[in-house]
């Protein structure tokens, strides 16, 4: 069953756990659901509009083309779930835990993801636009076709991370970790002939 359209906002919804549960258009805007664990829930365009997800469990959800604005996300933990979509502005992320998980075209532009790890995920095409992936493990993270002007990655570990010459260009690289093939990858992308 799936609920379409229902208003959320202002609940207090600390604590519960949700399974299988579909929503779909509904508002949760500032609603209380710190501590909240889902299993097999489906989000679609729904807005999280300043929520508290702070400490919440999400395992095997799905939140497909949601707002999450100003939202609270502290010390949340996403495990094999889709963010496909999906839009973060000015989120509260840190520490924020994620794993095999999928944020193919989401927009995280400007979003404040240090020293986070995003080892192994989906971000293809996304926007991540002025983030600040410093200090990330992002190793083996596909960031094909994603947005990556004023994105930095000083000290980040990007070896076997999938980037590709427009991200070289754009991104601010220098201080990253990488392995040989993305440093020649890099090199082709700012006009090197490499010779052997």
């Amino acid at each position: 069953m799936t609920e379409r359209g229902e208003d959320y906002r202002d609940a207090v919804l600390t604590g519960q756990q949700w399974t299988q549960r579909h929503f779909e258009e509904c508002t949760f805007v500032e609603a209380d659901l710190r501590g909240l664990v889902t299993n097999g829930c489906t989000f679609e365009n729904c807005d999280l509009t300043r929520a508290d997800l702070g400490e919440s469990r999400h395992q095997s959800s799905a939140f497909r083309s949601c707002t999450f604005n100003r939202t609270t996300l502290t010390d949340s933990a996403f495990t094999a779930c889709s963010l496909l979509g999906s839009m973060f502005v000015e989120c509260r992320f840190r520490p924020w835990t994620i794993s095999d998980s999928d944020l193919t075209m989401a927009s995280l532009t400007d979003a404040g993801l240090r020293k986070t790890t995003l080892a192994g995920l989906r971000l293809r095409e996304s926007n991540l636009m002025g983030a600040d992936l410093r200090d990330t493990d992002l190793r083996g993270s596909d960031l094909s076709g994603a947005r990556l002007t004023n994105t930095q990655f000083a000290g980040a570990d990007l070896r076997g991370a999938r980037i590709d010459a427009n991200g070289f260009v754009h991104a601010k690289l220098a201080g990253a970790r990488v392995d040989l093939d993305m440093a020649v990858a890099f090199a082709a992308a700012h006009g090197l002939h490499i010779e052997p």
